[in-house]
């Protein structure tokens, strides 16, 4: 058991939160400025112009004095700088000051917009106001921070989580920043679906558009059309046992067979998931459309009619499984890669042959990482937009009718709102299916023992069939991407087949003049649009979702369920639905970042953080707790064992997390649509511009290049990772 002196202050820690906030409510611009990546304001008139002035630069002005309590939540924490933890007087301040502060910040901000008071009541109490204020800026920002970290402070100081200043902090931020950016957006837009034409709400108007027949019909038996949300469940499922299986499949290749081209197929089994989905899709029709080079060949061959098989659930169902079974995989070889050698050779000395062994031992071992995968390639279907906008032909699924509910001529956010809910309690549902299945069973492997084991060779009559699977799916992939790459060199796909670098050239074209390089191109604005969001996301992405991990696996904390569920909950969610609702959210007081580079990285990063999260929950499943008690006991603290002894066990973990949500942010589309602006446009929103304007060519040459972007940034960030050491030998021709 784990104690801490309570003796211990904190002092820096509590130093530089109190200067932290100090300084966002005395120095940065308290309201949001038009350019938040640079720092133009600082010669645009701050501190004094109203437009970047800070807070207390506002109050001094006579202006916006309704920020002024927030001065003695700033000033308390002074009082305790000099006392122990051990004081009650420590704690209490801090939690009052903290909480006080917050919760003034948060109510004033919600309670007064750009017209004055946000709500009727708060005009019938106090009278009509003659100021309003526009979104929070960085002042603010800070300054929330700083009362959210007081507080945490002080509940560590009070003995919560035996009082470690970094899991309660960690807690408190990762609780803060959900809230915001996930339950209070969904909250939006989840009231929409109560919205009645006139303008108010009705609870009883809701049900009706619940069970709308076109949601829930089931005439697909009786030879008619499904409602969407059976059309979309049964993808859902289907696709994510597919995935799984072939994920578990390449991964069972890689770490239990004696295949000489690991790298080359690692390489190849992740490459559908840094190309844009629809274009996947696009690369199906040119193969099995109407005029698509297998379905003629095969119509030519047999004597038979061409049809349109392809669109509608078969073409769906190919292209989501081929998208999202390197996602599965990603989660899978981490976990397999981590069960314990010693373990089998175990087995096997007791005389278990290679099947009993991979039955009774690895099998039971890898279910974390199955339902994980399961779980991811589930709710990827079903947020999944891309696919089926190209594909779905009468095949209509929820995340495309939520679409067209918000962008069609009806726009009718009511229904969107409710096609949302079923959407959600579908997602949700595999949420709690997958914890019923995993159970409380215990899934260590990795103790800190030495374990210079092999992992045992897959036995034969299961290695045959996996072989055949894999082979046969990479050979698809290949000729997927031949197809891809052939259509943008060729003029005009199936019309002049003309070999041509005219897209390249259109997209990509430098020019030199008497000023130096011009990157005249026409997608060179969304390119290094789509560079910056990516790369500012995706360590964003991995850091929010492995510290939830840890705090999920590692800590023992009042509210835990509700916790994880909260921060799932942005992966139930399609993009779609997140584009929306950040539109509905952010487009007006307290935060009012719509059209900004900033809505963009917030919104990738908590759309994939649940990848991150999922991934270190399965690898973070196999590490006994001793190693983190063994730190401890040596002195180390919460913070000092999560960096120096945790982070480096979960390689394959944080590679997942990274490579998901570079790859997710560079070719995302659904909640991408909704949310560009003309400053701010990404590279899949220009794909779409070009495939809605038939420029097949150009769009597949931006996506081609984006594949080569892509594999180099991976190829880039498994170098800077590495890969997990735990002291084995060399197994199959291959290091570990």
């Amino acid at each position: 058991m784990r104690t801490v002196s309570l003796e211990q202050t904190t002092h820096p820690v509590l130093i530089f939160w109190i200067i932290a906030g100090w300084v966002g409510y005395c120095i940065l611009p308290w309201y949001g400025v038009d350019k938040f990546w640079s720092f133009e304001w600082l010669v645009d008139g701050w501190p004094l112009d109203k437009d970047y002035a800070p807070a207390a630069v506002l109050i001094a002005m006579g202006q916006k004095l309704w920020l002024a309590p927030m001065l003695l939540a700033l000033a308390a924490p002074l009082l305790v700088l000099g006392r122990r933890k051990t004081d009650p007087l420590y704690a209490k301040v801090l939690i009052l000051a903290g909480a006080f502060g917050f919760s003034w910040l948060v109510a004033q901000g919600l309670g007064i917009g750009l017209r004055g008071f946000a709500f009727g009541w708060l005009e019938t109490l106090f009278g009509p106001l003659e100021d309003r204020q526009f979104g929070m800026g960085y002042g603010a920002m800070i300054t929330a921070s700083a009362f959210l970290f007081l507080f945490t402070q002080g509940i560590a100081a009070r003995g919560a989580v035996n009082g470690d200043v970094f899991v309660t902090g960690a807690i408190g931020g990762v609780i803060a920043v959900v809230t915001v950016f996930v339950f209070y957006p969904i909250l939006i837009m989840m009231l929409a679906a109560f919205a009645t034409d006139e303008g108010g709400y009705s609870f009883l108007g809701f049900f009706p558009k619940l069970f709308d027949y076109r949601i829930w019909s089931l005439g697909c038996l009786t030879g008619g059309r499904c409602g969407v949300a059976w059309n979309s469940l049964f993808l859902a499922v289907v696709v994510g046992v597919l995935s799984t299986l072939l994920g578990l499949a390449f991964a069972l290749v890689l770490t239990r067979s004696g295949f000489r081209y690991k790298r080359a197929l690692r390489a190849l089994s992740v490459l559908p998931i840094i190309t844009p989905p629809f274009v996947i899709g696009l690369a199906i029709i040119l193969l099995f459309g109407l005029s698509g080079t297998v379905t003629t060949t095969v119509a030519e061959v047999l004597g038979v009619e061409a049809t349109r098989w392809v669109y509608g659930l078969p073409g769906i169902m190919i292209a989501q499984v081929l998208a999202f079974t390197p996602v599965c995989f990603l989660v899978l070889i981490g976990v397999v890669e981590g069960i314990s050698p010693s373990m089998e050779e175990a087995a096997q000395t007791l005389r278990a042959n290679r099947w009993q062994t991979f039955r009774t031992v690895s099998w039971p071992l890898m279910r974390p990482g199955l339902a994980n995968a399961f779980l991811i390639g589930f709710i990827e279907s079903m947020a999944d937009f891309g696919n089926p906008l190209v594909l779905g032909g009468n095949f209509d699924v929820l995340s495309t009718e939520i679409f067209f509910a918000i962008v069609g001529a009806q726009y009718d956010q009511s229904r969107a709102a409710v096609l949302a809910v079923v959407l959600l309690a579908f997602t949700l549902g595999a949420f709690y299916l997958q914890r019923f299945w995993l159970g409380r069973r215990r899934y260590t492997t990795v103790t800190g023992k030495g374990d210079s084991g092999m992992h045992a060779i897959m036995p034969r009559g299961l290695s045959i069939p996996i072989f055949i699977v894999v082979g046969l799916w990479s050979v698809f992939t290949v000729v997927v991407y031949g197809m891809i790459a052939y259509g943008s060199v060729v003029q005009l796909w199936g019309v002049d087949n003309t070999l041509t670098f005219k897209h390249y050239i259109t997209a990509f074209r430098v020019e030199l003049g008497e000023s130096g390089l011009r990157w005249s191109g026409s997608a060179w604005a969304s390119f290094w649009t789509t560079i910056m969001i990516a790369t500012i996301a995706a360590p964003l992405t991995a850091a929010v979702g492995l510290i939830t991990a840890y705090l999920l696996t590692r800590q023992d904390f009042a509210g835990k369920q509700a916790f994880e569920f909260g921060t799932m909950l942005s992966f139930a969610i399609p993009g779609t639905v997140i584009g929306v609702s950040y539109i509905l959210a952010f487009n007006v007081p307290p935060i009012e970042i719509t059209g900004t580079g900033l809505i963009l990285v917030i919104s990738f990063v908590f759309r994939n953080m649940p990848v991150g999260v999922r991934a270190g929950m399965a690898s973070m499943s196999q590490l006994d707790k001793s190693l983190d008690e063994s730190s401890l006991t040596l002195g180390a603290n919460s913070w000092q064992t999560f960096r120096a002894v945790i982070l480096p066990l979960l390689r394959p973990a944080i590679l997942a997390a990274l490579v998901y949500s570079f790859v997710q942010a560079m070719t995302a589309i659904s909640a991408v649509i909704f949310l560009v602006s003309a400053r701010y446009d990404m590279s899949t929103s220009y794909i779409v511009g070009r495939v809605e304007n038939n420029d097949y060519g150009l769009a597949i040459a931006y996506s081609t290049a984006l594949i080569f972007v892509m594999l180099a940034a991976v190829g880039l960030l498994q170098l800077l990772v590495g890969r997990t050491q735990i002291g084995r030998r060399t197994s199959h021709g291959e290091g570990h």
